[in-house]
C-alpha cells in the first residue's frame, strides 16, 4: 500500500514555500537517477502559489528544467489564452519564467483546436500515449500535482459522476461539470494513481471536511479524493484550517505530521 502523509503548515504562504521547496528537491534527486522526469500539473489558488513560489526560490536553477516535461491533470475547455485555464495560470506563475521548448509543455487542446471535446480528448489521449514507454498509454509520471475541491473532487472528477468510475480510459471529456464552466478534459484515476508520488495541496477550512473524509477512506465515487494514491507516496499538503476538523484518531504518528517534523529541503 502506498505511504501516505498528511504535513500541516501555519498558513498558505508557508504552505506553498514549503512544497516549492520539496519539489526542487525531489526534481533535483530524481533528475540524478534518470534522464527525464514527467511532471503533471494542476489549477487554483493553492497550484498557482506553489509554481509562484518556486519561480522566487533561490534553489529554482538548481533543477535542469530542459529536463522535465509538464502535463496537466486536467483542464477548462477554454480558448488558448483563456485566463481561466489552468495552462494560462501555470504559464503566467512559472512556466514561463523557465525558458522551456515548446514540446516540454504538454497542454490540454483549447476549444476550437478539434471538432468537438471528444476528439480534443483523443488527442491528448495520443499525445500521452507517444510520450510513454513501450506497451503503455502514458508516461511514467514522477509528480502528480492535484487540488482538491470543498466536496471533494480532484481534477475535473467529481463526485457521482461516470468519469470518476472509468477504468478504461486515459484522458475523459467532462461536459457537465458542477463547476462552471461545464466542460472540461481530464486524466482518470487509475492514470492518476499510476504517479510514482501524489501531492495534494489544499488550504482553507471549507476544505477541511473532504480532507477528513479522505483520510477515512471514505467512498471515492461519492469522495473522489479519497480514491487518490500513488504507486509510492501520496502526500497531503495542508493549512491548519483544512486539517482543523480531522478527526483526532487519524492525526496518528504514522499518518500525520506537522511542520517541526519537515525534513529540510536543502
Amino acid at each position: 500500500m502506498t505511504e501516505r502523509r498528511v504535513r500541516v503548515y501555519d498558513g498558505k504562504a508557508a504552505l506553498a514555500n514549503a512544497v516549492a521547496a520539496r519539489f526542487i528537491k525531489r526534481l533535483v534527486e530524481t533528475l540524478a537517477e534518470q534522464d527525464r522526469a514527467h511532471v503533471v500539473l494542476t489549477g487554483g489558488t493553492m497550484g498557482e502559489a506553489v509554481l509562484a513560489a518556486v519561480r522566487e526560490s533561490a534553489r529554482r536553477d538548481t533543477v535542469d528544467w530542459s529536463r522535465v516535461t509538464f502535463w496537466w491533470g486536467d483542464e477548462r475547455y477554454l480558448p488558448a489564452g483563456d485566463p481561466d485555464r489552468n495552462e494560462t495560470q501555470s504559464r503566467h506563475a512559472l512556466l514561463d519564467a523557465l525558458e522551456l521548448s515548446p514540446a516540454q509543455v504538454k497542454a490540454f487542446p483549447a476549444l476550437g483546436e478539434h471538432a468537438d471535446i471528444e476528439a480534443a480528448a483523443e488527442a491528448y489521449a495520443a499525445e500521452l500515449a507517444a510520450a510513454a514507454p513501450a506497451g503503455a498509454t502514458h508516461p511514467r509520471f514522477d509528480i502528480t500535482f492535484l487540488g482538491v475541491g470543498g466536496d471533494g473532487h480532484i481534477a475535473s472528477l467529481f463526485p457521482d459522476h461516470e468519469a470518476i468510475r472509468d477504468t478504461q480510459h486515459v484522458v475523459l471529456a467532462e461536459t457537465n461539470s458542477p463547476k462552471p464552466p461545464p466542460a472540461r478534459l481530464t486524466l482518470t484515476l487509475p492514470v492518476i494513481n499510476s504517479s510514482e508520488r501524489v501531492w495534494l495541496v489544499l488550504a482553507g477550512a471549507d476544505k477541511a471536511g473532504a480532507l477528513g473524509l479522505a483520510l477515512a477512506d471514505a467512498n471515492p465515487h461519492d469522495v473522489p479524493v479519497a480514491g487518490v494514491s500513488g504507486r509510492a507516496r501520496t502526500v497531503f499538503f495542508v493549512d491548519a484550517e483544512a486539517a482543523a476538523e480531522v478527526p483526532e484518531n487519524l492525526l496518528t504518528r504514522e499518518r500525520f505530521w506537522t511542520a517541526a517534523h519537515e525534513i529540510p529541503a536543502n
